[in-house]
C-alpha cells in the first residue's frame, strides 16, 4: 500500500482540473502521517465496516482500507467519486474489492444507500456542516456504534464540551444523547493542501448502549435550541416563547422537572433536558 503524499495530491487534482472549494469545504489532507494517526485513534476492528463521509482525492481511505472489513465512501462530488476506486486500484490494489462509493450529500444518507450497515464512522469533515452530518448519521444508522472526526477544532471544543463550560451548547447536548464524546487530539494546518485558516481538532464517540430515555427526540432538542438561542438569558425567559406555543406554562414545567429557573441553558447536562421534555 502507498499513501498518498503532497506531490500525489496535487497530480490527482491537477488531473481531475480540481480546485479544492470553500462551498465544499475541501481540504484535502496530504500527510501520510495524519491518516495513520487518525485511522489508530479509531481503534476499528477487521470486522467494522466504515463509513467515510467526503473521501476526497482518497488519503485517508487508502489508510482506512487495510484496517477494515469495507469502506464505504460518501462523496458529494462526481469527478472526486468516480476517481476514487481507480486512485485505490493504483495505490492498494490488494485491498481495492473492499471499497464502495456512493455519490451523494451525506446530508441526505439513509440505510437504503449504502451497500452494508456501518459500525464506525471516520472522516475528515467539512468544517461548515460537520455536526449535522454527525447528528444526521447516528439518527439515520442505528448500527453506528463509534465514530471518530475530524473537525475545526473550535468546533471539536463545543461537541465534547461538558455542562458549565462556556463553549457547551446544542451540539454538545444533541451528541450527548446519541454518545458519548470526547477530544482526541489536534490536527495542524500544513498537513492540509490548502491550508486552512483554523486549526483541527480529533472528536472520538461511542453511542450509548441503551437510549437515555424514550422522550420524543424532536421535542427534546426543540427544547434544547429554545434553551441556547439567547444564551444570557435564564432558563424560564429562554423557554418562555417555546411553552407558551406548545401550551405549557413554563413555571409548572420547570418545578416538576426540578430545574432551577433562573440557571441558563449551559448548565444543563443533557438529562435535565430530557426530565423537562418528559414533564
Amino acid at each position: 500500500m502507498s499513501l498518498l503524499g503532497p506531490a500525489e495530491v496535487r497530480r490527482l487534482a491537477e488531473e481531475l482540473g480540481i480546485r479544492p472549494t470553500k462551498k465544499l469545504g475541501q481540504n484535502f489532507v496530504h500527510d501520510p502521517n495524519t491518516v495513520r494517526k487518525i485511522v489508530a485513534a479509531a481503534d476499528l476492528t477487521e470486522d467494522d465496516i466504515v463509513l467515510e463521509v467526503g473521501p476526497g482525492l482518497g488519503s485517508l481511505t487508502l489508510a482506512l482500507l487495510p484496517n477494515a472489513k469495507q469502506v464505504v465512501a460518501v462523496e458529494i462530488d462526481p469527478p472526486l467519486a468516480e476517481r476514487l476506486p481507480q486512485t485505490v486500484r493504483e495505490q492498494d490494489p490488494e485491498n481495492a474489492d473492499k471499497l464502495y462509493v456512493v455519490l451523494k450529500d451525506a446530508m441526505r444518507v439513509t440505510g437504503d444507500d449504502l451497500p452494508a450497515q456501518p459500525t464506525a464512522i471516520v472522516a475528515n469533515l467539512p468544517y461548515n456542516v460537520a455536526v449535522p452530518v454527525v447528528l444526521h448519521l447516528l439518527n439515520e444508522l442505528p448500527t453506528l456504534e463509534k465514530g471518530l472526526v475530524m473537525v475545526q477544532a473550535e468546533v471539536a471544543d463545543r461537541m465534547a464540551a461538558k455542562p458549565g463550560s462556556k463553549i457547551y451548547g446544542v451540539p454538545s447536548v444533541k451528541l450527548a444523547w446519541y454518545a458519548e464524546a470526547k477530544k482526541a487530539g489536534p490536527v495542524g494546518r500544513n498537513v492540509f493542501w490548502p491550508a486552512p485558516n483554523v486549526d483541527s481538532g480529533l472528536v472520538s464517540f461511542h453511542r450509548r448502549e441503551k437510549p437515555l430515555s424514550t422522550v420524543d427526540k424532536t421535542r427534546l432538542f426543540a427544547i434544547v435550541d429554545a434553551a441556547f438561542a439567547q444564551r444570557r438569558k435564564t432558563l424560564r425567559a429562554a423557554l418562555k416563547g417555546w411553552a407558551e406555543a406548545a401550551g405549557v406554562n413554563v413555571d409548572e414545567l420547570l418545578e416538576k422537572a426540578g430545574i432551577d429557573p433562573q440557571v441558563r441553558g449551559e448548565q444543563l447536562s443533557v438529562i435535565d433536558f430530557i426530565r423537562i421534555a418528559e414533564v
